[in-house]
């Protein structure tokens, strides 16, 4: 008989998102990753195999996907900054949380702005919800 507690993986559709200043819910979010760039060097006297050293960490864009509603212009404004020259930089988190709804895994990204901001496809013959997209560039991202 098994003895334990169990580790089950959370799932991802239990999540909220908080943006400095910005209380809107997100259906969507990808783009959670960090990456180094590699850096081969040799020294003349080692053999014909380079080192592979870590270079820069870059971290990818973080896109969200949200149903638009009529009282969500909160980001389109913010993307307006960008636009006129006056670029507002915002830190926010990513909460997974677990089926009590309690915090599991936070990520928090700093310096964010939205480098593109896309509205929603529209077709009289669909019955979809219209979903608008945003990507927002930062400088780093962290996992807590």
């Amino acid at each position: 008989m098994p003895t334990g507690d169990r580790d089950d993986p959370l799932l991802s559709f239990n999540f909220i998102v908080n943006i400095q200043g910005i209380e809107i819910g997100f259906s969507e979010i990808s783009g959670l990753t960090s990456e180094s760039n590699v850096v081969e060097y040799r020294n003349g006297t080692e053999t014909n195999t380079p080192r592979k050293l870590p270079g820069q960490v870059k971290y990818s864009s973080i896109n969200f996907k949200r149903g638009m509603t009529p009282n969500g212009k909160d980001v389109w404004k913010w993307r307006k900054t960008v636009i006129d020259g006056k670029t507002e930089r915002r830190s926010g988190t990513i909460t997974l949380l677990d089926e009590a709804r309690e915090a599991k895994l936070v990520w928090r990204f700093y310096e964010g702005w939205p480098s593109k901001l896309e509205g929603p496809g529209l077709n009289a013959t669909d019955n979809k919800v219209a979903i608008e997209s945003m990507e927002i560039s930062h400088e780093k991202v962290e996992i807590e």
